[in-house]
């Protein structure tokens, strides 16, 4: 790893890369402390510590919401618009064909994907901007105040779309994708502060915090282990003649992930909690008794941290293996293996391979869903075992950290050996 980035630093262009994309970086966290106007950050601090769900939406903004800044909704609008634009493809045909129309439809698609950035940008931005000013964050916000009011939300919309315009900056002149980089920078960002916190909190260097740190180590293990563990299926191709031409034969492989969904099932579920909480946050002050005790009732399951995990706990599995099954279709992968005169080694082409490869994935997601599960509700259940709560930095943000760290080293090592071939060809 460390030669892979030495020598990246040698070679000119990539070295541009690397600097390209630190800059974009620093302007960015220069704008998670650009506050909105009218903030109370006594009140927010003690906001976010007091609710968990909170932390999990500061996470995924890239500690942008610990200040409301400009920034505060990160590029959460952005990542839900692309989420809702792949289930759209497969869904109604004309956008799937579109997304199989190669470099084409993959802009168009991006296109559509950033005009819906827009809407759900605009209702994330008032229903946040609603819910602080009711928590006592925010000083005035609706009807009363609509010139107050409509420059914070501007503020809000036109922070996440300049987050996303850096994150394609960053993928088109940088290195890896830019929206990924940006969370990452976020929770790195907060490293030190989530650190000095969590030892003043342990009393010093204790038992409980070694145990804590062991813990750390042994999680990011376990989760470079799990994203890089894959299934390979192997695939036979027999010769083919086409015209006056022969094709030979080879043998290649279908990589299966364990963890086929990445942290898209743990987004889903962020977003299934917090709407019941925050739309019951609204009627707790309600005159109506029955509906006052309801909202209540439903605020105090959510702070409880049994019902909590456990929903969480579920809702990550449940949506790890929609996930899954959504995004690979054995059928589809059958057919393209029997139109190309391939076949896996003891399976007939078409329906049994296509039953085989099903298998196979369910099998496999059941341990990617139940890893997805331990490592979204491990946070809290370790900090009830250790006394420490502080440390935000859990299984989740490791997953992001280890995944954008993995997929940018490997992106350096294969510029590097592209480079090493064409020095040997000249």
């Amino acid at each position: 790893m460390f030669e892979a980035l030495s020598g990246s630093l040698r070679a000119p262009d990539l070295r541009r890369k690397i600097l390209f994309t630190a800059g974009m970086l620093v302007v960015f966290r220069l704008l998670a402390h650009v506050p909105v106007p009218g903030v109370n950050q006594q009140n927010l601090d003690t906001l976010i510590q007091n609710n968990q769900l909170l932390g999990l939406l500061d996470l995924f903004s890239g500690g942008g919401l610990a200040k409301f800044s400009v920034v505060a909704m990160g590029v959460n609008p952005y990542i839900n618009a692309s989420i809702i634009m792949q289930l759209l493809i497969g869904v109604i045909p004309a956008l799937e064909r579109l997304s199989k129309e190669g470099e084409y439809g993959r802009n168009r698609i991006n296109q559509y994907t950033r005009v819906l950035t827009v809407p759900m940008a605009v209702l994330q931005g008032i229903g946040i901007s609603i819910f602080m000013k009711q928590s006592g964050v925010l000083s005035n916000f609706g009807p009363d105040a609509p010139i107050l009011s409509l420059s914070i939300l501007a503020t809000l919309v036109a922070g996440t779309l300049l987050l996303m315009w850096l994150g394609e900056l960053i993928s088109e002149n940088g290195l890896g994708n830019g929206i990924s980089f940006i969370i990452f920078a976020g929770i790195v960002g907060r490293f030190p502060s989530t650190a000095a916190q969590t030892v003043d909190a342990a009393g010093g260097v204790t038992f409980n915090l070694i145990f804590f740190g062991l813990i750390g180590i042994l999680v990011i293990a376990a989760i470079v282990f799990i994203q890089e563990g894959q299934r390979r299926i192997p695939v036979q191709y027999a010769k083919r003649v086409r015209g006056q031409r022969q094709y030979a034969g080879g043998t290649t492989h279908i990589p299966l992930r364990v963890n086929h969904a990445g942290v898209i099932p743990i987004i889903f579920a962020i977003s299934i909690l917090l709407l019941p909480s925050q739309i019951a946050q609204y009627f707790t002050t309600s005159d109506t008794e029955w509906l006052r005790n309801l909202a209540q009732g439903i605020v105090g399951a959510f702070n409880n941290t049994v019902f909590y995990n456990s929903l969480y706990f579920v809702l990550v599995v449940a949506f790890t293996f929609f996930y899954t099954a959504f995004t690979f279709v054995p059928n589809d992968v059958a057919d393209n293996i029997k139109r190309y005169g391939g076949f896996i080694p003891g399976i007939r082409p078409g329906r049994p391979t296509a039953e085989f490869l099903g298998k196979v994935v369910t099998r496999i997601t059941v341990a990617g869903a139940l890893f997805l599960g331990i490592v979204a509700v491990m946070p809290s259940v370790i900090g009830d075992v250790t006394g420490v709560h502080t440390a935000r930095l859990g299984g989740t943000s490791v997953l992001i950290v280890v995944g954008v760290v993995v997929e940018t080293m490997k992106q350096l090592e294969a510029q590097l050996l592209m480079r090493s071939y064409e020095g040997f060809i000249r």
